[in-house]
């Protein structure tokens, strides 16, 4: 097998541009880890000009290298400077450019030759000098149309799950926001909200914690440790630091972000340690449940407070005020919306698998070990 260096095939994109907008800017923190993509930006830098992207130019986090976070542009827009720029030259396709970069071969090179402890940074210079196979532009070609197969499937039941997600959320509305609930024709109302129904401080139907520092000794107990930051509103995020023998929420809960990404909330299902930033919710299963919690605070935020650095405390969480339903109600809406989560899990599982396929062919095909065949594998 030859190889080129990345230089002798790509180049740092140095223009600049004015376009600096929600939809098209991009900087580390709205770069998904492990190569999920990107989402939405929080907020827009007071410069009057960033760094300018094509597409199929192709993004990489320059900040950590091991969270692996790139993307290949599908638009024109601008990044800030901690995310470099990669423009393929005319002898590689950028999207075959982007699956040797995708590699975690590349992951552990740029983050060996990384400089810095705490927040260690890519070598833009030692990047240049990553090992590039030198398939011809058809081999190249081929190798994309494997690998993308994977990649539109995936993307296909990305699609699908936000379809549900947000059949989910708008079931919630429509039951506890806009009180169309199973029998609402025949329910009298009082002060606004059907009788029967009642509020209460948050902290007398839940238990509430403050997420620790993250640990610095790990155990093989498999606890998964949560920190900020949340990415999105997001389901089943996983956590960024392993495992802890800290003291553990075992039931269904949910995780405020406290600080950073703030009010961004997420439904726990599995044992874990909040950490850093985060404040957990523990409903009274006898009086509400973790998805009626997850939905109401999605759609009912704490409001944040600080000016420097705005952050959420676990007095104010306490004392924010909940509207409670019957048990008899919410244990039906859990029902319906068990329904549809059980369909997310199983697209999540189906894209868990095709990750885990499409991970493994890539080495094997960059590194020669699998040939292609016209369409095909030898």
């Amino acid at each position: 097998m030859e190889y080129l260096k990345l230089s002798d095939c790509a180049e740092y994109r140095s223009s600049r541009t004015k376009q600096i907008d929600f939809e098209t800017y991009i900087t580390t923190d709205n770069m998904l880890p492990d190569r999920a993509g990107i989402t939405l930006v929080e907020s827009l830098p007071d410069t009057k000009t960033v760094s300018k992207y094509l597409p199929k130019d192709i993004l990489l986090s320059n900040i950590r290298p091991y969270f692996k976070k790139i993307w290949i542009a599908n638009r024109e827009g601008g990044c800030s400077n901690d995310v470099l720029v990669i423009k393929a030259k005319s002898n590689i396709y950028p999207e075959f450019l982007y699956y040797v970069l995708s590699d975690n071969n590349f992951f552990n090179y740029d983050t060996v030759t990384s400089k810095g402890t705490k927040m260690p940074r890519g070598t833009p210079s030692a990047i240049m000098k990553y090992l590039v196979p030198n398939f011809d532009k058809e081999q190249q070609q081929k190798i994309v149309s494997i690998l993308s197969n994977y990649d539109n499937l995936i993307e296909i039941n990305n699609k699908r799950i936000k379809i549900l997600e947000q059949m989910a959320e708008n079931l919630y509305k429509e039951w506890f926001v806009r009180f169309r609930f199973p029998g609402y024709q025949t329910t009298e109302f009082e002060n606004g909200i059907p009788k029967g129904w009642r509020i209460e401080k948050v902290d007398s139907i839940s238990l509430i914690k403050a997420g620790g520092d993250r640990p610095k000794v790990f155990s093989l107990c498999q606890i998964e440790g949560i920190s900020t930051p949340i990415f999105s509103n997001g389901i089943d995020n996983e956590g960024l630091y392993g495992f802890t023998d800290k003291p553990v929420i075992t039931g269904e809960s949910i995780t405020v972000s406290a600080r950073g990404t703030v009010g961004y909330v997420c439904l726990r299902r599995i044992p874990y340690v909040p950490i850093v930033r985060l404040i957990a919710i523990i409903p009274d299963m006898k009086v509400i449940t973790p998805l009626y919690l997850y939905y109401y605070f999605k759609n009912d935020s704490v409001v944040a407070n600080g000016t420097s650095q705005q952050q959420i405390t676990v007095p104010m969480v306490s004392r924010k005020r909940i509207l409670l339903p019957p048990m008899k109600i919410v244990k039906q809406f859990d029902e319906v919306e068990k329904s549809i989560w059980n369909k997310m899990d199983k697209l999540r599982e189906q894209n868990n698998n095709l990750t885990k396929q499409r991970d493994l062919l890539l080495p094997r095909l960059m590194s020669g070990k699998l040939e292609v065949i016209r369409w095909g594998l030898k």
